[in-house]
């Protein structure tokens, strides 16, 4: 598929996915959808990428949220059938591989629910988040109801979508939106020291951590606990457990190789 509406690009062990339609604020629609999908598959199967990272063109925009034109066209059989936002989202959740959002402007509407479908959200002080879909008499469908209230807790979810409050970057780091906020001029430094703490770590542990509290947290705690028990077992038995303990022992540097 070639990509119109999406930039993929790697840079080192960074696959960047950047949302390429700053004249309509980087909003989402079908095909722009579809082609994140494409760019995930692409990171996925290139072996040399650590981390994938998200972002929108430009410097007012992460993602508006989906394109009100297509939204419009929308009927019942659309949400219940099909590929849709929530199903990516999910795609995006549990990737193998960690995911950051770097928001650099507005995330509102499906673009707040991408960046939280994402296991770290770095925002610039410009930013401001929000799920404004009541406006339109609609919830957030993509999963924002429910990651939002995982995040920040049930009280301030429902005051942020029954209200359609946008909150700035200073709010939402107070709030658990976001882990990360600095300036629009550090903020792709800030992702990239973020991201090499993430690569100087075993691969596998990395994506099994991602397993147990992604999978875990959906559960009760015997389950969860077992879900640990059951990925350190597997991570025992590695040769990058044997190359971690043994370099900490030597007081180097270790070399993983994701075995």
């Amino acid at each position: 598929m070639a990509l119109e509406n999406i930039e993929y690009v790697r840079q080192d062990k960074l696959g960047f996915i950047t949302i390429n339609r700053p004249d309509v604020r980087n909003a989402l629609n079908k095909q722009t959808l579809e082609e994140i999908e494409e760019a995930l598959d692409r990171a996925s199967a290139d072996t040399e990428v650590g981390v994938v990272i998200f972002s929108g063109k430009g410097d007012k925009s992460f993602a508006a949220g989906a394109d009100i034109n297509q939204l419009t066209e929308k009927t019942a059989v659309d949400a219940l059938q099909g590929k849709g936002m929530q199903q990516i989202y999910d795609k995006i959740e549990s990737f193998e591989k960690p995911t950051i959002a770097m928001i650099n402007g507005y995330a509102l509407g499906g673009g707040c629910e991408l960046a939280m479908s994402c296991d770290i959200r770095i925002a610039s002080t410009k930013a401001k988040l929000g799920l404004p879909e009541l406006n339109l008499s609609i919830i957030p469908g993509a999963g924002g109801t429910q990651r939002l209230a995982r995040l920040v807790g049930k009280g301030k979810a429902l005051e942020m979508i029954l209200t359609g409050k946008i909150i700035d970057a200073e709010e939402a780091l107070q709030a658990g939106l976001i882990t990360e906020m600095t300036t629009s001029e550090q903020l792709l430094d800030k992702v990239r020291e973020v991201s090499e703490k993430i690569l100087s770590k075993g691969p596998l542990a990395v994506q099994l951590a991602k397993i147990s509290v992604h999978m875990g947290t959906e559960t009760d705690m015997k389950t969860g606990l077992m879900l640990e028990k059951l990925s350190q077992a597997v991570l025992f038995n590695t040769e990058d457990k044997n190359e971690g303990t043994k370099a900490f022992l030597e007081k180097r540097t270790p070399v993983f190789k994701g075995e």
